[in-house]
């Protein structure tokens, strides 16, 4: 099936239609209602046709809305007549529609069938900029087709695509390059921030998809570039301020016999696979992005790692980073053994147990084998966030996990966490103690008591944005923290804990300080 088809006239009056129908988010989880419209989210569709159906029963004429119409037609995958399509998009009508390659009719008769040949979905999220609703075309997935998807597939607004959205620092910023765009998502986020964007990627079905959607979503004018190409090499030479991607990180077996079962049993998806032995790609990505970061530019990218037998993923990783030479932090949000790895990607594209257990089995045991060959214990995904230094070394090397969750979007918070990074590193400790410093008003202390105990046993600062990181605290700790309000030094307020706790001013001060880097570092406290 051919790609939608960007005819800029077409498309704006597809916007008019779709913005008078109230066709987005919250249009349709008013006409579903929230549990059908979450079901919907996971790919359960029974809810939603149900609900569709009742909405339908309920209705004073026997002709859907609009709304009904474009949620049954684009979400559902069902066949609506000719007729309700033209009420529904009565600016593009069918003709339209079918020109822009959105859907295909029967005929040309009212009663006569359309159906859906592309996904076209509100989506709606919220970014450091603000809230962002759009729509966005991508390739039916397996909910409407009933089947493994192909291997050119172009994917929608997924669970990894929302979340590098959602934790990217965003800013008023010069170039940004969306590294595989695929259907252009991360590119429309870094329109509304950015003076120019390049959007490549290896699929020119991709392309062409991101093409339509940044037509249908952008205002007028807006610098946004696409490019076709593998990783890299469209943009070298050339300079970014921000370098986003969710690249086709999944670690898939390419080499002997395990490479060609997958290939025989599945086919090469070009959305997730790049191509790349092992977690190659990653790794070539970590050490390649800086090339083309201008001085004090950052890249933010999903990636995984494998977790080798007698090797810490931090060592291995971080000998990564020691590589590239840049500022780099690494949060790994999971780990998966190698069979949920292999069952997670398998039934990604669509293939089940059920439905091709041949395929599945062959898959299967082939990831395995793939695994073990390099003592493969178990992968880690997470998140990479990348710096080249305005000048000198590198200075920043974090690597961590946290598995917990966090308070979305992230990106504010990381760009405050980088910032305080940049501040510590100018600071001495006789600069840090003459700081005045404010505590986040996010932060709450939490006290654990043995009952009829005057004093608590645990003192727990507890941040409620950001990663919502929890850090015990001594007494002395907690105290200076519930006394950083901007009025007193750092310095003079151990002064008076000392007297307080009758401890030499310098011992309280060796403890304290080295205390207080992590807590600025970590968005606990402020200057």
């Amino acid at each position: 099936m051919l790609p939608p088809v960007t005819d800029r006239a077409l498309v704006d009056s597809l916007r008019d239609d779709l913005v008078a129908s109230d066709y987005d988010v919250d249009g349709v989880e008013r006409l579903l209602g929230p549990v059908a419209a979450a079901a919907l989210h996971r790919e359960q569709s029974l809810p939603a046709r149900r609900a569709l159906a009742a909405a339908l029963d309920a209705a004073p004429s026997s002709r859907p809305g609009p709304l009904a119409t474009l949620a049954g037609l684009f979400l559902l995958g069902g066949v609506v007549p000719r007729a309700a399509l033209d009420r529904a998009l009565p600016g593009t009508g069918t003709a339209g529609a079918e020109r822009l390659g959105l859907v295909a009719a029967q005929g040309t008769g009212d009663d006569d069938e359309v159906r859906a040949v592309v996904d076209l979905s509100p989506y709606s999220s919220v970014d450091a900029v603000g809230d962002a609703s759009w729509w966005l075309a991508s390739d039916l997935g397996e909910l409407v087709t009933g089947g493994r998807l192909a291997t050119d597939h172009v994917l929608g607004a997924g669970g990894a695509s929302l979340t590098l959205a959602q934790v990217t620092v965003r800013g008023s910023t010069g170039r940004v390059l969306d590294l595989g765009t695929g259907c252009g998502i991360q590119a429309l986020h870094a329109a509304r921030h950015a003076q120019h964007v390049v959007a490549t990627d290896i699929s020119r079905r991709a392309l062409a998809f991101a093409a339509f959607n940044a037509a249908l979503n952008t205002r007028a004018g807006t610098e946004l570039e696409l490019r076709h190409g593998s990783m890299l090499e469209p943009v070298a030479g050339e300079r970014f301020d921000l370098v986003v991607s969710n690249p086709p990180f999944v670690i898939t077996p390419h080499a002997g016999a395990a490479g060609r079962a997958v290939a025989d049993a599945l086919g090469d998806y070009e959305y997730r696979d790049g191509g790349r032995a092992g977690d190659d790609l990653v790794r070539d990505l970590i050490l390649g992005v800086g090339d083309v970061l201008a001085p004090g530019g950052t890249a933010q990218l999903l990636g995984n790692w494998e977790h080798r037998r007698g090797e810490p993923w931090t060592e291995r990783v971080g000998a990564w980073l020691d590589e590239a030479g840049l500022d780099g932090w690494i949060i790994q949000r999971e780990v998966l053994d190698p069979a949920e790895y292999a069952e997670t990607w398998i039934r990604d594209g669509g293939t089940t147990a059920d439905r091709e257990p041949d395929a599945w089995a062959a898959a299967y045991g082939a990831w395995l084998d793939d695994f073990e060959s390099r003592d493969v214990e178990a992968v880690g995904f997470g998140l990479v966030t990348l710096r080249r230094p305005l000048s000198g070394p590198a200075t920043l090397r974090r690597l961590e996990e946290h598995t917990g969750s966090v308070r979305q979007p992230l990106g504010a918070h990381i760009a405050r966490s980088l910032a305080g990074h940049d501040w510590l590193a100018a600071r001495d400790d006789a600069a840090l103690a003459a700081s005045r410093l404010v505590t986040a008003a996010d932060i709450t202390e939490e006290r654990y008591l043995t009952p009829g105990a005057a004093d608590p046993n645990i003192v727990i600062l507890r941040q409620g944005d950001g990663l919502g990181r929890g850090v015990q605290a001594s007494s002395p700790l907690a105290a200076l923290v519930g006394a950083c309000d901007g009025e007193l030094s750092v310095g003079q307020i151990v002064g008076a804990l000392a007297s307080l706790f009758d401890v030499p001013s310098d011992d309280l001060a060796a403890e304290l300080l080295p205390a207080v880097r992590r807590l600025v570092r970590d968005g606990f406290l402020a200057e």
